[in-house]
Order: structure tokens, then sequence, then C-alpha cells
């Protein structure tokens, strides 16, 4: 069965889009599953044209509508599950008021997604998407800077009264996300040596002794 991403509803009172506007959104969820079912079971070197519409039933016209090119398909896919990605873990964080509590919450939202959406997980922890990312990283940081503003707006208070080290936001992120996102990615290259659970565990506390701030304890 294919997990998706949560779909947008339409807030009461407002207009729905239109039939056509619903086929075409349709339209674009299957290419955008046909393009990780492509990924996933042949990596790069089977995300093709000819992959994408042998799976998703879908015309070259309609491919090329909708995305442009098969690299922008792949941005596409890659911003569709790095939004759910990231939405997760920093509502999981700024849900919780104590600095300790929401560095845990963000670890278990992360681990909770890799488990629930491992195909999607395996594609965004990719080399390949990795590298397609750097190729547009100015693109990609506005983007990431969008999702990330509700983390700025929760840690700024907390760097205020001493609850978190005053670092840059880069830094930051780097030492509460790159523990966490190496973790993921040892546990999906299907190594068998990294227990999620375990991880869970020990790994919010060491990343808290590494943002803390001077008005807390250890």
């Amino acid at each position: 069965m294919r997990i998706r991403p949560p779909v947008t509803t339409h807030p009461e009172g407002q207009p729905s889009m239109s039939p056509k506007q619903q086929r075409g959104e349709i339209t674009a969820e299957r290419l955008l599953d046909a393009a990780l079912e492509a990924y996933v079971a042949e990596g790069l070197q089977g995300f093709t044209v000819k992959a994408v519409r042998e799976r998703s039933g879908v015309s070259l016209g309609s491919l090329y509508h909708h995305f442009g090119s098969l690299d922008g398909l792949f941005t596409a896919l890659a911003d569709r599950w790095l939004g759910v990605l990231l939405g997760r873990t920093v509502t999981a964080l700024t849900g919780d008021d104590d600095a300790r509590g929401g560095i845990r919450a963000l670890t278990e939202a992360y681990f909770d997604f890799i488990r629930e959406h491992r195909d999607a997980a395996l594609f965004l922890h990719a080399s390949d998407t990795n590298r397609h990312g750097m190729a547009r990283a100015r693109e990609l940081r506005d983007a990431q800077e969008a999702r990330l503003s509700p983390l700025a707006q929760w840690v700024a208070p907390r760097v205020a009264s001493g609850e978190l080290a005053d670092l840059p936001g880069p830094l930051f992120e780097s030492l509460v996300l790159g523990p966490v996102v190496a973790t993921a990615r040892r546990w999906l290259s299907d190594m068998g040596d990294v227990d999620l659970d375990e991880a869970a565990r020990v790994l919010p506390d060491r990343i808290w002794l590494a943002v803390r701030g001077p008005g807390t304890t250890p």
C-alpha cells in the first residue's frame, strides 16, 4: 500500500478545487508516487521518464506539464517529502515548552517518520538526493529557512532565558539534527547495528549536553 503525505483540505467557506484542478493534482500525485517507486527499485539509473510513465500510466505530455522535466520531478519529490519530514520534526520540537523535552520529541518524530515512510526516507537520505540538493543549495536554503522559521522562533526566547546556548542558527541545527540524521542513514542502510528505540533514548540527552545554556544543569 502506498503511504502518501497528508492532503491539504480547504477551510470551511473556501471554494474547493475545480474538477480539472482535482484531476491535475491526482495526476501529479501519481507521478510522484511512481517516481519514488522507480528510484527505490533501481536507484538513480532507474529514475527515467520511461520508468515513471510505465509505473504511473501518465502521458509524457502530462509529466512535462506538471514538472517541466525529469529533474523537475526529482526536485518536486525531494521537496514533497522534505516538507513532510521537517513539518513533523519542527512541530514536535516546538510543541514542547521545555527545551530538553523538545529535543527528545524531535528525535522521536524523526525516527517515527523513517519507520513509517521508509521508501521516502531512503530517497531523502540518498547520496543522489544530497548531491541534487547541493546543486540547488541557495534555493533549498531559502525553502528550508521558511520551513524552519518556527524553530528559530522557539529557540530565541530559550536562548534569552539561558536554557539554550547562544549559537548561530546553522550550528544549532547541525548539533541537533546531525546525530539524528547520521543515525537514520545508518539504520536505513540495513547494517543491522542500530536500534532506533535505543537511539531515541540515548541521543536526546547527548544532544542536550551540546546545546544547553548556562542557566541549566546536565
